[in-house]
């Protein structure tokens, strides 16, 4: 299944622990997308989400269902490693 990382900016800074994420998560499995981790940046205003998932549209649903923004979608195929090798997402 592809994976894609999204960017998300929020009006308000993101609540840390998220306590929305039980229900986020079930969302996505309706959705048969799987997320796998964020990164929040300083400001808590915007996260890097990694998500695997058939579709950009399987995303937006989700996404929509969970009142979350999905500002950029980008589909990724590899890791670049420190050492120059590339990876694999997953």
């Amino acid at each position: 299944m592809p994976y894609f990382i999204i960017e998300r900016s929020y009006a308000e800074d993101v609540p840390v622990p998220l306590d929305a994420a039980p229900d986020i998560v079930l969302i996505n499995d309706d959705a048969e997308v799987r997320w796998l981790y964020s990164f929040l940046s300083v400001d808590r205003r915007k996260s890097y989400c990694l998500y695997e998932a058939p579709s950009v549209e399987a995303i937006l649903d989700a996404a929509r269902l969970a009142g979350l923004p999905a500002d950029v979608i980008t589909e990724v195929d590899g890791r670049m490693m420190p050492s120059g090798q590339l990876a694999a997402v997953g």
